[in-house]
């Protein structure tokens, strides 16, 4: 094997960008998760309608 195969391989970021998206009204975010943590489920202000509602996973964006 080559030096330089080694050299260039590339390494997994560890974090990764997704969408998150509002059950109630259909607003989305991004937020930054681990790669290999669970999908995200999580409680936050949605400004569509003005109260706090469940927002879930949609997709992954990116890789960072």
């Amino acid at each position: 094997m080559f030096l330089t195969n080694i050299l260039l391989k590339r390494v997994k970021s560890k974090e990764i960008m997704v969408q998150m998206e509002s059950l109630v009204s259909g607003h989305t975010f991004n937020k930054i998760r681990a790669r290999l943590g669970d999908k995200l489920e999580l409680v936050r202000f949605d400004p569509w309608i003005q109260k706090e509602s469940v927002y879930r996973e949609k997709k992954k964006i990116r890789s960072i």
